[in-house]
């Protein structure tokens, strides 16, 4: 048998992840895994999958495409392209996934770095118009 190194396994699962796929979670993370993204810092498998659940409810069909996967078998770094629809126009991002690896090589942390304010709270109406007329502001000093 092959093995395979728990990042790319957990990379694999990432990209090709759909609503049905979350049911297999705990396959791929520990059932006290730290997840944490700009909007949430929950413990436990099914605080992570209801996130999971509300960005599939919310956004529709996601695409995540691992960009580079870095990693032994204690840590392991993600760099993805993130890409979805939102308001019905194409909406992506970058960011990074920063990872740790319990024993049997199932993620116990799962931190997310990305930029919210550029790209997600710009593309809300008015918060959006704040935020990109105080950018337009300090570019202009």
């Amino acid at each position: 048998t092959i093995m395979i190194a728990p990042i790319d396994r957990y990379a694999l699962f990432l990209q090709q992840m759909s609503v049905e796929d979350l049911d297999r979670l705990p396959e791929y993370v520990t059932s006290d895994i730290h997840f944490c993204d700009p909007f949430n810092d929950v413990k436990g498998v099914n605080s992570m999958r209801r996130i999971f659940l509300e960005m599939f409810e919310q956004v529709g069909p996601v695409g995540l495409e691992v960009v580079m996967a870095k990693g032994d078998l204690n840590n392991g770094i993600l760099v993805w392209q993130f890409h979805a629809q939102l308001r019905g126009k194409p909406w992506g991002f970058e960011g990074t996934s920063v990872l740790k690896f319990a024993a049997d090589g199932r993620v116990s942390e799962h931190v997310d770095h990305w930029d919210a304010a550029r790209h997600f709270y710009e593309h809300l109406p008015v918060i959006g118009w704040i935020i990109s007329s105080v950018r337009r502001r300090l570019a202009v000093q």
